[in-house]
């Protein structure tokens, strides 16, 4: 598993269907995968700021399933409030617009 960095900022909705994703794990390439992209795990680069992988996006109302790709490796947002049972016998984290 991908260290994580502690006393991250944790990700959050911003504005009205806004939300910024943040990643606290280290990692040289890191995308953020979801409902909201169909799972694609390339399409949603993260950009490091402020020494942590972070994206902002636009999300409609409801909860929406993610996970973070670092590396290649599918990982949740250990900071996330919520966690559902997928699939693959992992976990994804989920976000409340």
């Amino acid at each position: 598993m991908k260290e994580k960095l502690l006393d991250a900022p944790q990700t959050q909705m911003t504005e009205a269907g806004e939300a910024m994703f943040v990643c606290t794990h280290t990692g040289g390439e890191v995308f953020l995968a979801g409902d909201f992209n169909e799972w694609n795990p390339r399409s949603h680069r993260m950009f490091k700021k402020e020494g942590y992988f972070k994206r902002k996006i636009k999300l409609a109302p409801g909860a929406h399933e993610y996970k973070f790709v670092v590396d290649g490796e599918w990982l949740n947002d250990p900071a996330a409030v919520e966690q559902r049972p997928n699939e693959f016998g992992s976990m994804n984290s989920v976000i409340h617009i």
